[in-house]
């Protein structure tokens, strides 16, 4: 697996049941059709998309997400930089959970400062700009890797409210 691996597959669910085509991934993602397609092959080599790569396996997925990822992708903060707000500090979650350091994404177009969270992918923000639910499961994705027991505990029941009850 790849890191922007889980993005496609984040992607995916985020498209719901709207039809979408390799190029369309490719193009909502800034990530060549080649690399989407390489993508999907090791997803389906583990058990993450079907073999059509068109649904992707929600309870491995998640299982993935949950117990694998913050040991395959782990991430430290590290400098304060300018870019986009990931982990508690999205927005959505800015109202219940209270924290004194914020996390980010650097980008040059960013409007908030926070420690660095470098992204799974270069385009992550850019994608995540063009998409709300990409961003907001991006955003959970980000509190599995630096949060603490709370953000992390948050983010399970998020992800499993959305990958599993939908």
């Amino acid at each position: 697996m790849r890191p922007q691996d889980i993005v496609i597959l984040l992607k995916i669910v985020a498209l719901g049941n709207r039809p979408w085509q390799l190029k369309d991934l490719a193009q909502s993602l800034f990530i060549s059709p080649s690399e989407v397609s390489e993508s999907l092959n090791r997803s389906v080599q583990a058990g993450l998309i079907d073999h059509r790569k068109k649904r992707v396996n929600r309870q491995a997925f998640y299982e993935f997400m949950v117990y694998g990822l913050p040991y395959v992708f782990p991430q430290e903060p590290g400098r304060i930089s300018t870019g986009m707000p990931t982990a508690h500090a999205h927005p959505a979650f800015r109202k219940s959970i209270i924290a004194q350091e914020l996390y980010v994404w650097p980008e040059l177009e960013g409007q908030e400062r926070g420690a660095h969270i470098e992204p799974l992918y270069p385009k992550q923000a850019k994608a995540a700009r063009e998409d709300e639910q990409l961003y907001l499961l991006l955003a959970l994705v980000d509190m599995l890797r630096v949060g603490k027991l709370r953000e992390k505990k948050l983010a399970m029941k998020e992800l499993e409210k959305i990958l599993l009850h939908e």
